[in-house]
């Protein structure tokens, strides 16, 4: 990529390129022969949330940035974080400011403000759950272990297919008429975390129970685990605030952003369990 500084020598930036959503944002735009730059904690050049040296490299020569803060936008330090990010992205010229962000978390919506008020183009993604977390994410062992046992009860969610999110992420960073527009994307129907490891268990032949469990308990199991803290604390907070039934409603912003139904659920399913992931 030669480094001049006319429009369409310009990278892309996908922050997160190995994650559940920017893997896909950043797999599309290079299908596309979208010049993109992916970075990662351990990649070269090195992109670390908690370390702002790390920032100023990855942003040479970029004209748009997608923003997948991680592990959410929830946790302590984030929004210091998005404000300072999208502060130096403006300052060195980024014109577009594509955020992934969560729904229903307080903090990710002051995130939002943030990208908003940036003084360049934006677009926001709101997400719901992802289907993608039973198994790509923290999910895929309980369930291959045929033991789901989760704090969740009765609370309907609308899961959200992460191919979804990243196709209305690279259709807001390559395409017009997305500017200024906040999509709220959700899958199109509302099931329960029990509901959803019966759709598993039946796709799979495999009989996988699933378990309500006190959130003390599940902390206690996690702690056991030897999980760190940090994200003890984050599950504590999306299971206990996120999931108390704010978001048991359906949206239309895949539809919206794509002119398409966001995918099912049981679609889903049946492509994870093709790969043979879940065995």
């Amino acid at each position: 990529m030669s480094n001049t500084s006319s429009a369409n020598s310009k990278q892309i930036l996908v922050i997160g390129a190995t994650g559940k959503t920017g893997r896909r944002v950043f797999q599309k735009l290079v299908d596309r022969g979208v010049p993109a730059l992916g970075v990662t904690y351990s990649g070269n050049p090195k992109f670390d949330w908690n370390d702002s040296t790390t920032w100023e490299n990855a942003l040479n020569n970029i004209r748009s940035v997608y923003i997948s803060y991680y592990p959410d936008l929830a946790v302590p330090g984030a929004v210091r974080s998005i404000k300072e990010f999208t502060d130096l992205a403006v300052q060195k010229g980024v014109e577009k400011l594509v955020l992934l962000s969560g729904r229903g978390e307080e903090e990710a919506q002051q995130c939002e403000k943030i990208v908003m008020n940036a003084g360049v183009d934006w677009t926001i993604v709101r997400a719901s759950w992802f289907c993608q977390n039973f198994n790509e994410g923290h999910f895929l062992e309980p369930v291959m272990a045929g033991h789901v046992a989760l704090p969740a009860g009765d609370v309907g969610e609308p899961f959200v297919d992460a191919e979804d999110i990243a196709d209305v992420a690279v259709a807001a960073l390559t395409e017009e008429g997305h500017s200024k527009k906040l999509y709220e994307v959700t899958g199109p129907r509302l099931l329960t975390f029990k509901e959803a490891v019966e759709e598993i268990a039946k796709a799979t032949g495999r009989k996988i129970k699933f378990e309500q469990v006190p959130m003390k308990a599940y902390a206690s199991i996690l702690t056991e685990y030897g999980v760190p803290k940090d994200f003890i604390w984050l599950v504590t907070y999306l299971f206990t605030e996120v999931l108390d039934g704010r978001n048991q409603s359906i949206t239309d912003g895949v539809q919206q952003a794509l002119g398409r139904k966001p995918t099912d659920f049981s679609d889903y399913v049946k492509k994870a369990a093709a790969t043979g992931v879940w065995g």
